[in-house]
């Protein structure tokens, strides 16, 4: 940046000029939970979206929270951006979370309503019948009672552990002719379904599918595990550890350390426990004293404790009441070179968007690889893959059948990294080379190096990917695969593993950019460009989609090129610390959010160059890096530029403008940090059902055609 632009950004001292990250992330997670609320979607997705809702709160509080009280019992100073001590962001944390908790049961209270409405029925005890509470017997003496483990708390049985989102039965009792009290508590074993199928009801009902929760039926069948008993009070708890694993950078085995890590997280300090409301004061202080928190880390919820267990409604064979299937099509440039991979690409390169083309290309890339009796080579990241993961079995497959195979390991993958531990192992174990990249590094970048012998020569192909090696979240996420044998893509890339294996720093890259080596610094630069282009009398425009906008640098970047009138669009899925339209600031800024049926997942950096955007003369960049300090200073990330005329056209004017001009899954950031949706009709545009509609990305010209017809109007809805 320059040092002009740098005197600028001085200026801007002010930190109320970013919103807070925490904050933002819950303000994310509040427009997941609108989904959850929003009648377009099919009512089991709904509860979907409400378990997930509660699955990421969980993350949030294992992470971010814990951290926060870390630097509270540490006594640190450290200010957070926006001008906040670690005590004033928990406290705002700790409102905004329950409003949210309570939010997540008022929204779970009317799809529990809807569910009975479409034949689906959540039951509470009180409302089974004798014929319905004698089978529950049946059941919880078969399949319930041999598994649970109830202790009655005194000096010779201490409070049990409760492993990480433990949940927990608590009964207050007296024994039969004693007037002193116990408490006992029964853990709830991981394995144990949380909602148990009722047999068909021998009466009418317009429920045809009847569950109960487990909680209830051990209330019900309480005095068989405490025979003689009379009990006073019962309560459901559940707990939140601290997840985060601290890394030691004097651990001499990487792996046997993560093993130890992995297990010790499960005794992680407690950071939450909900209790089911109303709850005995005996109990609550019972669960205090034991547990070793305060109050104010205790939440009492009225309604379902573990909402994230309504994951298991969601598997329900109910398919009236799920998304439309759509055609996942396999990219017609393989099928057109009889799905020679490599004869493709060789051709031209290719993108793929998933989860509209299918990942399975990915897989036949590298499956063709372990079987090519030319292929010399494999290289590979691995950041997440799946439980049975495909691209594992080919690496396996052509490790076996002789060829280097080289794989990187990220072990610090967080609530992954016992996962990756098993990978890791298999592929040694079939004569692959594994490493685990760096001690303080993350290796997030997604890349595969394949190099074959073709006419007495060498040649290599490269797969880069905006998202990981995941066939099952790939049908999930929207991310990029591009795919080119473009010789200094290679060797960059070929450095980039050099670099990974032997620490070997790049001194000379063509075209891929690096963090933590240079990728803020060149962002900077090309948002510098544009801010120099408006100078010339020429147009400046950004364009950039990312799940997360955090980095003060880049932000303070952007707010420069808004006051010298450089046009700025942004997509963020996630957590944005950036305040668009302010005046004097950051006018020129527009930030939307998509939150539908598809997590948004691609990086997509669009730099106008001189030329108003869309242009064939912009400078496009892919990338599996956010905008964040973690991203830039902490992890091993990688930019690819787009030069291909067909896939440049194909990421700019298509995806890009299609997420732009999105109405039916977006939300505006405002200046103040809050969201407001975005008016929509069934009418009115879904990037998400263009791409169903049109999930080719073939570059054959029709389909570009037909985008750019759909999208003439793009720089109209701009001016409005």
């Amino acid at each position: 940046m320059s040092h002009k632009s740098s005197k600028k950004h001085a200026a801007l001292h002010n930190p109320t000029r970013f919103i807070n990250r925490e904050l933002s992330w819950l303000a994310f997670n509040e427009r997941v939970l609108e989904e959850a609320a929003n009648k377009r979607n099919p009512l089991l997705e709904r509860v979907h979206f409400l378990s997930i809702s509660a699955k990421n709160l969980d993350e949030f509080t294992m992470v971010r929270v814990a951290g926060l009280m870390d630097h509270i019992r540490l006594r640190s100073d450290l200010m957070s951006d926006d001008g906040l001590t670690p005590e004033e962001q928990l406290h705002r944390i700790n409102k905004a979370s329950r409003d949210l908790v309570d939010q997540q049961q008022k929204v779970w209270k009317k799809l529990r309503a809807d569910l009975e409405n479409n034949g689906i029925s959540i039951e509470e005890r009180n409302t089974l019948d004798t014929t319905e509470v004698k089978w529950l017997e049946t059941y919880f003496i078969e399949n319930i009672f041999p598994v649970l483990t109830p202790i009655a708390i005194d000096p010779a049985h201490p409070f049990p552990f409760l492993p990480n989102l433990g949940i927990a039965q608590l009964f207050l009792f007296t024994r039969e002719n004693k007037k002193q009290e116990q408490i006992a508590v029964i853990p709830f074993p991981q394995k144990l379904p949380r909602f148990i199928a009722l047999p068909t009801h021998k009466k009418k009902s317009k429920s045809t599918l009847r569950y109960v929760k487990l909680e209830d039926v051990i209330e019900l069948n309480w005095q068989t595990l405490f025979p003689s008993a009379v009990k006073r009070a019962s309560t459901l708890m559940r707990i939140v550890r601290d997840s985060d694993l601290d890394i030691e950078e004097e651990a001499e085995d990487l792996v046997r350390y993560f093993e130890r890590a992995v297990k010790r997280r499960r005794r992680g300090r407690i950071i939450r426990i909900k209790v089911a409301s109303p709850v005995q004061p005996v109990l609550m202080q019972f669960i205090m004293s034991q547990m070793q928190v305060e109050s104010e880390d205790v939440i009492s919820t009225q309604g379902m404790i573990g909402l994230s267990n309504l994951s298991e409604i969601c598997d329900i064979a109910r398919p009236d009441l799920k998304y439309t299937p759509y055609n996942v099509r396999f990219p017609e440039r393989i099928t057109d070179y009889g799905g020679d991979c490599f004869a493709a690409i060789e051709a031209k390169d290719i993108v793929v968007h998933h989860p509209f083309e299918s990942f399975d290309v990915v897989v036949q890339f590298l499956r063709q690889a372990a079987r090519d009796k030319d292929v010399v080579s494999i290289k590979q990241t691995l950041y997440r893959t799946s439980q049975d993961s495909p691209i594992v079995q080919a690496l396996i497959e052509a490790a076996e059948a002789g060829k280097s195979v080289t794989a990187i390991v990220e072990l610090k993958a967080r609530f992954d990294e016992e996962a990756n531990i098993k990978w890791a192992r298999d592929l040694e174990r079939a004569g692959a080379q594994v490493v685990y990249g760096f001690v303080h590094l993350k290796t997030h970048t997604k890349v595969s190096l394949v190099t074959r012998r073709a006419e007495g020569k060498l040649r290599s192909y490269v797969h880069f990917g905006t998202g990981n090696y995941h066939p099952t979240t790939a049908k999930l996420y929207t991310d990029l695969s591009f795919f080119t044998c473009d010789p200094l893509i290679c060797r960059d890339v070929a450095q980039l593993f050099n670099f990974l294996t032997g620490y070997t720093q790049p001194k000379a890259l063509a075209k891929l950019v690096l963090a933590p080596r240079d990728m803020r610094s060149t962002l900077l630069k090309m948002i510098d460009n544009e801010v120099a282009m408006v100078k010339a009398g020429k147009p400046g425009h950004i364009w950039a989609k990312m799940n997360a906008l955090v980095d003060p640098a880049i932000i303070d970047g952007l707010y420069w090129a808004s006051q010298q009138k450089v046009k700025i669009d942004l997509i963020v899925r996630g957590i944005c610390c950036l305040r668009p339209g302010v005046p004097g600031l950051s006018e020129n800024i527009r930030v939307k959010s998509i939150v539908g049926r598809f997590l948004e997942h691609a990086r997509i950096f669009c730099f106008g160059n001189g030329h108003g955007l869309p242009s064939p003369n912009a400078k496009v960049f892919i990338s599996s890096a956010d905008w964040m300090p973690r991203n830039f200073d902490w992890r091993v990330e990688a930019m690819m530029p787009v030069e291909n005329p067909t896939v440049h056209a194909q990421i700019m004017s298509q995806i890009m403008m299609a997420n732009i001009k999105d109405e039916k899954n977006s939300w505006i950031l405002q200046q103040d940090g809050s969201y407001k949706r975005v008016h929509a009709t069934d009418k009115s545009f879904s990037a998400h059902e263009y791409f169903m509609n049109n999930p080719s990305l073939s570059g054959r010209g029709k389909a570009l055609k037909k985008a750019k017809s759909v999208f003439k109007d793009l720089y109209k809805l701009r001016k409005k």
